[in-house]
């Protein structure tokens, strides 16, 4: 029997199963503790399947946080022509890394 849930958080939303590792918006979590998703837009066990209205009311995601990592640099440029005027900026996003453990 297959478990999975959608949970939102930071503005995204994701399909999760016990078990998995994602990473996720920046949240304050300190490593190696436990962090609850109560944002549970459905809940599927097998052909059991929860659909909230937009969330289910009561239901929460359970997992453990791995810590902080910062992602890929992105650039952003910006170029005027004529002048030659060249500006560049980067950014690194920093994420978290949560293991699901159950819901």
């Amino acid at each position: 029997m297959t478990k999975l849930a959608v949970i939102m958080t930071g503005g995204k939303q994701y399909i999760v199963k016990p078990g998995d590792s994602l990473n996720i918006e920046k949240i304050t979590a300190k490593k190696d503790g436990g962090v609850d998703f109560d944002k549970v837009l459905l809940v599927a066990e097998g052909e059991d399947v929860k659909i909230g209205a937009p969330f289910i009311a009561g239901a929460k995601v359970s997992a453990k946080t791995e810590g902080d990592i910062r992602g890929k640099k992105t650039i952003a440029m910006r170029y005027k022509n004529k002048t030659r005027a060249m500006t560049r900026k980067g950014h690194r996003q920093t994420y978290t890394k949560v293991s699901i453990l159950d819901f």
